[in-house]
């Protein structure tokens, strides 16, 4: 297992590995140069300033729902809950597509803030709702007994708590900007994902594109060191379970309309905007749109390549998940750090170090590289649902069938495979329906004549035919919606425990 461990480790760091070869072969010179060139600082400045603005606006807007839906007297709070977090089945691109056809002249910073704040709203809003629902109302009794007013109980007592989904929430957002392409192309706003592609599409410039990239990587470890320094050393949990019991709801009042105006209002801008715009499309197309013919080769490849990655992410995840349960220590923190480093680099970073490794190889641009690459990026994914099932299965059992003279390689097959086979199938689907709405990695590694629905959808979109995209948009929206469900229901398990 060590062995497989490493192995998958060593592959995992090969997207880093070739970026530090790369400046290598350019040599110092060349590489600071290209480093330090206007466009890189141009490009730099707009992924700082996108982030800046972007996840403290998310922030305020979850940390508001999320006490609307969860501490409030809030009309309908369950059906608010279920449609703040709908949106997650509508991917960012989609977004972008539906507001710059209905505002062609959106464009630039601004916009571009709007529609990720839109998109992204729900990656914040459903830890923070898991981590309001299960906090012990106990201290903050306390806090008002002691004549503290409700602002401060919540700005002291509550709002600290909150720092651990905070922080989390806002990584992911991070890290989906930075990784983020369609969106902002349709938005016009450069970042370095879209200057990535535009140079290695129009000169095919290596060091460029691979310097680029490299800056992106280290914009990634930025925001992961920035994370690990914001979460601090303090302890966020107690000894005892305390009294188990809901926090009262406070009675809103004459807030009561703003608060339902201002959940109506997202509702309406997340969900009803991507549907009305794609209603609108396929309604004034008709049904020539629908070419079956495409649609169905477009689902079936995307179709086999998720499950393909999905099975494959589950295989390279099963030796460093196993590890993490039954063999924790220095070595396996050391490998799994790795992997999540990987994980959270943008794809277009992945892709581009794997279409220069594979150039002249029999796998250039196959399933085997779109495969692989998917493996890298959704690794983390499939670790987590996997490591989870793996620490339910009894050691006990384990040692029983050794006892009884099984191998170790037919207990882990008889035994902790089958008992942990709900979360590995999990685990697939979650990496599965990842790679239904990937795009930059796709598009580079995919072989010639390779047609995904997000490909299919991102080619008729280029090409300003909006009402061709339309049904490769709704296809996505209604296939994503089973992972949408699938955070909802984990997040109300995980803040019942």
């Amino acid at each position: 297992m060590a062995a497989a461990a490493v192995l998958v480790s060593i592959a995992a760091l090969l997207p880093i590995g070739f970026i530090l070869w790369a400046a290598i072969q350019a040599g110092w010179s060349t590489s600071l140069d290209l480093i330090l060139r206007p466009r890189v600082a141009e490009l730099l400045l707009n992924t700082v300033s996108l982030v800046v603005c972007t996840v403290p606006l998310c922030g305020v807007l979850s940390i508001a729902l999320a006490w609307l839906t969860e501490r409030s007297d809030l009309p309908g709070a369950r059906a608010w809950l279920a449609l703040i977090v709908a949106p997650l089945a509508v991917p960012a691109f989609v977004q972008g597509y539906a507001w710059v056809t209905l505002f062609p002249a959106m464009h630039g910073l601004a916009a571009a803030v709007l529609v990720s704040v839109i998109a992204y709203v729900p990656f914040l809003y459903l830890p923070i709702a898991a981590t309001l629902r299960r906090l012990d109302p106990a201290l903050e009794d306390i806090a008002g007994s002691l004549g503290q007013t409700p602002w401060r109980v919540f700005r002291k007592i509550v709002l600290p708590q909150l720092r651990l989904a905070l922080c989390g929430g806002g990584l992911l957002i991070g890290l989906h900007l930075l990784a983020e392409y369609g969106l902002f192309v349709l938005i016009r706003f450069d970042t370095f994902t879209t200057a990535i592609i535009d140079q290695y599409r129009s000169t095919y410039n290596g060091p460029a594109a691979s310097m680029l990239a490299g800056v992106l990587a280290t914009c990634c470890l930025g925001l992961l060191g920035i994370d690990a320094a914001m979460r601090g050393t303090r302890r966020f949990a107690r000894l005892g379970s305390g009294a188990a019991r809901i926090a009262p709801r406070f009675v809103l009042g004459r807030l009561r309309t703003p608060a339902l105006l201002l959940c109506a209002a997202l509702v309406a801008i997340s969900l009803g905007v991507p549907l009305m715009t794609l209603g609108r499309w396929l309604v004034k197309a008709g049904a020539g749109v629908w070419r079956f013919d495409e649609i169905t080769s477009a689902f079936g490849q995307t179709l086999y390549l998720a499950v393909a990655g999905g099975i494959a992410a589950i295989i390279a995840a099963t030796p460093m998940s196993w590890l993490s349960v039954r063999a924790p220590g220095p070595l396996q923190r050391t490998l799994e750090a790795c992997n999540y480093i990987t994980g959270a680099l943008p794809g277009v970073v992945i892709a581009l170090a794997l279409v220069s490794i594979t150039v002249g190889l029999p796998i250039y641009q196959s399933a085997i590289t779109v495969v692989f690459a998917y493996v890298l990026l959704f690794l983390p994914r499939a670790m987590l649902s996997l490591r989870a099932s793996i620490a339910q299965v009894p050691l006990e059992l384990e040692h029983a069938a050794s006892s009884l003279g099984r191998s170790p390689a037919r207990v882990l097959w008889a035994v902790t495979a089958r008992l942990a086979a709900p979360g590995a199938s999990s685990g697939a689907a979650l990496v599965a329906l990842g790679i239904m709405t990937e795009l930059p990695a796709t598009q580079m590694l995919a072989p010639n004549g390779t047609y995904t629905l997000a490909t299919a959808f991102w080619a008729y979109s280029s090409e300003i035919d909006y009402a061709s995209a339309a049904p490769y948009a709704l296809i996505m929206i209604l296939m994503s919606i089973p992972l949408t469900w699938l955070l909802y229901i984990h997040s109300h398990h995980m803040a019942g425990r």
